[in-house]
């Protein structure tokens, strides 16, 4: 089995991955912000096809290049065993997305790699093992801490995709005495206030008055927080990508 150079195609797919994942995760956020629980799936299933093809060829390329990795060292170790877990980690998301399964389990394994890779990146520093040894650094913890931000994030879309419209996201929206009751449950026309009306009659308040819908604030910055760190690990992959694609090109290995 021949060894074929696909070093700067595995930097490329990091950042096409985080691409997407950080698009997939804005479209939900923003799903979840209004309340579209249709939208919030629609953005889960259409991102599946995707991602789940970007991890089967990372899946692919890494068993590839820990069989026949030609350079001495342990290099095949530190790039494609994390390599495998990046690719092993959008093909249980991109399933789980697929199936409309529980997102937290496939939450769990990223947290899990997102560790291990860390530990890789710290000891590929430690090491000196690539001419980059700071830029490896942050594109591996960049990465991890992504990982390990997956799992909150996707038990937050658990608990929404399970409870859409419960009182803990819906809020009032119109009155004073509206906000001052954020929960909607109990609520009946016996306990509506009485305001005056236009024309100096008093009138009973609509109970059809327009209810905005949000996520909780601990909620938001969860999810705020893991498209941030998915942002940064794109950057962290493209100037990665910059750096070393150069001297890759002039003198593969």
């Amino acid at each position: 089995m021949a060894f074929i150079d696909f070093l700067a195609l595995q930097e490329a797919m990091l950042l096409v991955a985080a691409v997407l994942v950080g698009y997939v995760s804005v479209a939900a956020m923003l799903a979840m912000r209004r309340n579209d629980t249709a939208g919030l799936k629609g953005a889960l299933k259409g991102g599946a096809v995707p991602i789940g093809f970007l991890g089967v060829i990372a899946t692919t390329l890494s068993v590839w290049g820990e069989i026949v990795w030609p350079l001495p060292g342990a290099y095949n170790i530190f790039f494609t065993d994390v390599y495998l877990l990046f690719g092993l980690t959008l093909v249980v998301l991109a399933v789980s997305m697929a199936t409309s399964s529980r997102l937290q389990y496939a939450g769990v394994f990223a947290f899990v790699a997102g560790g291990i890779t860390l530990a890789y990146g710290w000891s590929g520093y430690q090491l000196h093992m690539t001419k980059e040894p700071l830029e490896t650094f942050l594109l591996y913890g960049a990465f991890g801490l992504t990982g390990i931000l997956a799992f909150p994030a996707t038990l937050i879309a658990d608990h929404y995709l399970l409870h859409p419209t419960s009182a803990s996201f819906a809020v009032p929206a119109g009155s004073a005495a509206a906000r001052r009751r954020p929960s909607l449950l109990g609520a009946t026309r016996a306990v509506q206030p009485i305001v005056p009306s236009a024309n100096g009659a008093n009138a009973e308040e609509s109970t059809d008055a327009p209810v905005r819908f949000r996520v909780p604030i601990y909620m938001n910055a969860t999810l705020l927080v893991f498209v941030v760190m998915v942002a940064l690990a794109g950057i962290a992959a493209l100037l990665y990508l910059d750096s070393t694609l150069p001297a890759h090109l002039a003198s593969p290995p």
